[in-house]
């Protein structure tokens, strides 16, 4: 994960039928994420959003503690 996309790690995403999802946008505070998803909630109905909290790959970036 970029170092930009740990800062913003409140995340809009798209849930597809096939059980992934496909990421629509990157917040640093959930309630911006929440007022975007209640937006494409009202203009696009058909489809199913959610809002995730997106720790990124721990491999690769672990958390320590302290951080």
């Amino acid at each position: 994960m970029a170092y930009n996309d740990r800062l913003k790690p409140w995340v809009v995403v798209r849930l597809l039928p096939t059980l992934q999802w496909v990421t629509i946008s990157r917040y640093k505070n959930r309630s911006d994420a929440e007022g975007h998803l209640r937006l494409l909630g009202q203009r696009i109905p058909n489809y199913r959003f959610e809002v995730v909290f997106d720790l990124g790959d721990r491999k690769t970036n672990p958390v320590v503690a302290g951080d």
